[in-house]
């Protein structure tokens, strides 16, 4: 028998039992749309990660203190060193800070502003751009009129942070060096700020707000990010980092981070080593005692993409279960089949038909059963990708398709061989005479 025959004979077989059949195509529809719609996700969650990152900057290295042991810093407690750049007078009001210690430090108040003004140095540190020095100020409160708003993050900096960070001004201005350098009450706040103290966001510009009770005045509003996963960027709030050392923190206070940008994308691994070099012999540590550490984009986005490939996997991993039990449902129906088509079977074999004959056609109708359900799969996993889940907007990747049609139609072939073979090895009188 020709392979067009034994087609004929499966759909034949497939007709005779519509709502039997339907079920059991239903196992490979709900496996294939598993696989696609959870690998979607896997690979949309994978994309929003890295996009996430790559808002932050792709040139951006971050210093962070780091928590625990003892390290041994040169210039502390002043903003004179970085200040400097900008004109000098921020150390303090009542002028430079001058302070320096020699002794043991803990690790916890390693980061000051000379630190980052010593990596303004284009003998030591060529391949740093800008720096910005990072303080946060925690549970602000911003008041306005009677309607008050929690900070989500209350930032002391400089101008170049809104530069590095990518951040742009939609209505009124930027504070400005003038202001660090004179210590001025302004502040520039996010879309998400704005919005739920002033409700149309261009009217804050100008106006006075109260932060823990001290009055600032809004000089700008920046341009809204959007949210990353539980993180909104736009719940922000900057200003001079001399003022909120003045008011919230404390001048002699640790900064929180420093922000570094690299000339180029291509050049931030060569920055990273030049603020080890600038910072180890400021510290006084080693690389196995640095009380400080350095994010690297690129690693982070490593770490993201190797997290989010792991989470990928598993997700895979589940959805192949529903599409291997939808498997066993073709094999369980195909066994039935057999059994009751036996005098069939034994007819055909008594009146020609051989071996070969009758495994291809059962084979045939297990895999066509397959067929039909992995297309359909294909269809409501393509459309189920449509829709945002558990917050993901999934991303479809023409692989995953083709790799759940191919594992759904192998599944047919491969849990239709018994079946098959078992059918075939039915002796012809034995088959007519069954009943």
């Amino acid at each position: 028998m020709n392979v067009l025959g034994s087609l004929r004979f499966a759909v034949r077989g497939i007709s005779a039992n519509k709502l039997r059949s339907m079920l059991t195509t239903l196992g490979i529809l709900i496996g294939v749309a598993a696989v696609i719609v959870l690998l979607s996700v896997g690979t949309g969650s994978s994309a929003a990660v890295k996009k996430s990152i790559s808002a932050l900057g792709t040139t951006t290295l971050t210093i962070n203190r780091s928590a625990g042991g003892n390290g041994r810093a040169g210039t502390v407690g002043g903003a004179g060193g970085f200040a400097a750049r900008l004109g000098g007078g921020a150390a303090g009001r009542g002028g430079a800070a001058t302070s320096s210690t020699s002794g043991t430090r803990s690790r916890s108040t390693n980061l000051t502003v000379a630190d980052a003004a010593s990596l303004l140095n284009s003998t030591s540190a060529p391949d740093v751009a800008d720096v910005a020095p990072v303080e946060t100020a925690a549970s602000v409160t911003a008041a306005y009129t009677g309607v008050t708003h929690t900070v989500g993050s209350f930032v002391g900096s400089t101008p170049s942070y809104l530069t590095i960070n990518n951040d742009t001004v939609q209505y009124g201005t930027s504070f400005t060096d003038n202001d660090y350098t004179g210590r001025e009450q302004v502040a520039v706040i996010g879309a998400t700020v704005a919005q739920d103290l002033f409700g149309v966001s261009s009217s804050a510009v100008g106006q006075t707000v109260q932060f823990n009770g001290k009055n600032f005045v809004v000089r700008g509003v920046l341009t809204a990010k959007g949210s990353t996963g539980f993180i909104d960027q736009d719940d922000l709030v900057v200003a001079p980092l001399t003022t909120v050392q003045d008011e919230f923190t404390g001048v002699a206070a640790s900064l929180s981070s420093v922000i570094v940008e690299a000339r180029s994308a291509g050049v931030i691994t060569t920055a990273q080593n030049e603020i080890y070099s600038v910072l180890d012999a400021r510290h006084k540590v080693t690389a196995a005692t640095r009380d400080y550490t350095v994010q690297n984009p690129a690693s982070i986005v490593a770490t993201a993409t190797s997290s989010t490939k792991t989470l990928t996997v598993l997700l895979g991993a589940v959805a192949a279960i529903s599409l291997l039990v939808g498997g066993i449902g073709v094999m369980n129906i195909m066994l039935v089949t057999v059994t009751e088509r036996t005098r069939e079977i034994g007819i055909r074999k008594a009146i020609g038909a051989g071996r070969g004959d009758i495994v291809v056609q059962f084979i045939a109708e297990a895999v066509l059963l397959s067929v039909i359900g992995a297309l359909a799969g294909v269809a409501i996993g393509l459309i189920g990708s449509r829709f945002r889940i558990v917050g993901v907007q999934p991303v479809v990747a023409p692989w995953s398709v083709f790799l759940a049609f191919g594992v759904a139609v192998a599944v047919g072939l491969f849990f239709g061989i018994y079946p098959a073979n078992r059918a075939a090895a039915l002796k012809p009188i034995d088959a007519l005479r069954y009943e």
